[in-house]
């Protein structure tokens, strides 16, 4: 009897350990905080909305018709060789750590160059991968921040920005691609928003773009030996413009870029070099002309037009400036636009509602597209997903806001819970690309989703851009405010159970709804936002100071200083008594994991349930798969919890 009664109990032993084993626990470089155990049993029935994966293009090689892309088959995005469409995707680089771009170099398409940092703090470094013998070559100084990089025409030098004299301002350095040793400054800039944008097709010149906010950008040109600095675009009223993508035309005596001088958006525009005259080639188009790339014979401009939020592509001749017919692509947003060398083909990464980013080109000489990748959706057939709906809703000062809808499938009837997720940036915008685990909500939930763009965002004009700058922050408070009003007059919507969620900035915007609209929403997530807008001034990285300034007003001056303490949520925290679940990374540049602890101790002592969570090995946003997958079964069981209770 004794005997059976030790046989019983080892065995309750060993099953009460098998049932501890079966709980998902976070792994040693996540710490977890009020979250309670999550059942194996959620992973697996979450699971294969955690194994998208997506391709984005990065390069062209030179004199054959293959790429380099972005994929992720372990824990981060590396670089991956294909060689023809709908090939293997071959993996070249192995690193813990996610790959930041990758360029072949031009001409013989022997080596490439690639940026990483370590553990998500963006302090990149460039390295050059030789082809032939899969070496790795540390061109800059491992300490410094170095970005931008952009190989010379002639395929010998990369010239980027970097942070190696001061720490926070970016000068502009040239290294000679097979000898890291002759790394050398060749301009002193001011400041931390500097990058290169182009080479001068006789490798003598560079376009720097100066960034002094999204709405204040200059370009540049400077001399490779002696380092002069002539300005293009000099400011020439009280207006601020904003320019983009520098590019020198094929024969050097002219630049193409993006300027919204004279315009709500951004165009298509030539500069003269020798008169600085300024020709506006897309005079007629009503968007954002948001990126664009030059044929190497020059005869060909390939630019994507944000319509909507949706990507239109056109062609431009510039010979006869006037636009090309081109194939009829899928519904989505693309983005990485480069031509082929001595072809008339272009490469893109496009994602649509249905399909997870993936790389295509199209050939303008025969009208032939392809798909280069065909990545992974975790066995689900994604057809069925949700498709967006573009709303709208008056403000609280009678301006129009809009936003994407995204619907839960017709087997889940009546009223919906609603979780609203906001972009961050400020100066981003939700464009409808593929949710990813977003459509776990909805598919398994019947949850929908709604996508603001508050004012503040782009995509619709500059001076809707600005209405959030400075003193006039909280006009985006309100913008939700009207929203959760839009809420309650939707049949199919519940105004009663409603999560607020955002990254970054979005995550700031979350904690302002939660201090100020408490009592209307159920809970909000908050993923790396900051706190406190004072505070996080004054702490994130030196080279973003002044760049951040500009877009919230500047801490060191009292008045302001004082409008910012007065809205900040870490000030207002007394007022949250609904859940609230704190995500962070511990070496964030951008807004440190400080911002968020702050927060998550403040709301503790309102006696409300606050859960935490902070990667170790992670920046801004959690990167890696492992640790990206246990943040997703945590905030399911969070949104399982409270807004569906």
């Amino acid at each position: 009897m004794k005997l059976c009664l030790r046989v019983l109990a080892v065995l309750a032993l060993a099953t009460m350990a098998w049932a501890q084993s079966d709980d998902i626990v976070p792994n040693e470089n996540l710490v977890a905080e009020g979250i309670p155990k999550i059942p194996a049993s959620l992973a697996e029935s979450v699971g294969r909305y955690s194994e998208f994966r997506t391709a984005g293009f990065a390069s062209w090689h030179p004199t054959r018709r293959e790429m380099l892309i972005e994929t992720r088959f372990g824990d981060t995005y590396q670089v991956h060789q294909v060689k023809f469409p709908g090939g293997a995707r071959t993996q070249l680089t192995f690193f813990p750590d996610r790959i930041n771009g990758a360029q072949y170099q031009p001409g013989s398409g022997e080596s490439f160059v690639f940026g990483k940092d370590i553990g998500g703090g963006e302090f990149f470094q460039l390295y050059r991968y030789d082809l032939p013998t899969g070496d790795i070559t540390r061109l800059t100084d491992g300490k410094s921040r170095n970005t931008s990089p952009r190989w010379s025409y002639q395929g010998d030098r990369i010239a980027y920005g970097s942070t190696e004299r001061t720490g926070n301002d970016v000068d502009i350095w040239v290294v000679s691609a097979s000898d890291p040793g002759s790394a050398h400054m060749v301009a002193q800039m001011e400041g931390g928003g500097w990058g290169v944008s182009d080479w001068s097709p006789d490798g003598k010149q560079l376009l720097i773009m100066n960034e002094v906010s999204a709405a204040e950008t200059y370009v540049w040109l400077v001399d490779v030996a002696s380092g002069k600095k002539d300005l293009l675009t000099p400011k020439t009223g009280s207006e601020t413009v904003a320019h983009g993508n520098a590019r020198f035309a094929q024969d050097g005596k002219g630049v193409y870029m993006t300027s919204d001088e004279d315009s709500e958006f951004q165009r298509l525009v030539y500069m003269d070099l020798s008169s600085h005259k300024v020709t506006v080639l897309t005079p007629a188009l009503k968007w954002d002309v948001d990126e664009f790339d030059l044929s190497k014979d020059g005869r060909w401009i390939a630019f994507e037009a944000n319509e909507d939020g949706i990507s239109v592509l056109h062609v431009l001749d510039t010979k006869t400036a006037k636009e090309v017919l081109v194939p009829k692509l899928p519904v989505g947003v693309l983005w990485g636009i480069h031509w082929r060398d001595n072809s008339r083909e272009l490469a893109f990464s496009l994602s649509t509602a249905s399909q997870p980013y993936d790389v295509y080109s199209v050939d303008l000489a025969t009208g032939k597209v392809e798909r280069w990748t065909f990545s992974e959706t975790g066995g689900l057939n994604t057809s069925s997903f949700s498709q967006p709906q573009l709303v709208h809703w008056k403000s609280w000062d009678d301006r129009l806001i809009s936003g994407f809808l995204y619907k839960p499938p017709a087997k889940f009837t009546g009223k919906h819970p609603v979780i609203i997720d906001i972009h961050g940036g400020p100066e981003g915008q939700f464009r409808p690309d593929f949710g990813e685990r977003d459509n776990y909500y909805l598919n398994e939930l019947g949850i929908a989703m709604i996508y603001p763009n508050v004012r503040g965002s782009t995509g619709n004009g500059k001076t809707f851009q600005k209405l959030d700058n400075g003193v006039l922050r909280e006009g985006s408070y309100k913008d939700i405010n009207s929203l959760l009003d839009w809420v309650q007059t939707q049949p199919d919507l519940d105004a009663g159970k409603v999560l607020i969620t955002g990254g970054s900035y979005g995550g700031f915007m979350t904690l302002a709804v939660a201090t100020n609209y408490n009592d209307r929403i159920c809970c909000s997530v908050d993923v790396v936002g900051p706190s406190n807008l004072v505070t996080f001034l004054e702490h994130t990285s030196g080279y973003r100071k002044d760049l951040r300034r500009v877009e919230y007003g500047d801490e060191r001056d009292p008045k302001m200083r004082e409008f910012l303490e007065s809205i900040a949520p870490a000030n207002k925290a007394k007022n949250i008594n609904k859940p609230l679940f704190v995500i962070a990374g511990q070496n964030d540049p951008r807004v440190p994991a400080s911002e968020s602890a702050q927060m998550a101790e403040v709301v503790r002592k309102n006696g409300t349930p606050v859960w935490w969570l902070l990667g170790k090995d992670e920046g801004h946003g959690f990167a890696k798969k492992k640790n990206r997958d246990f943040q997703f079964y945590a905030t399911v069981m969070f949104v399982k919890q409270y807004l569906l209770k």
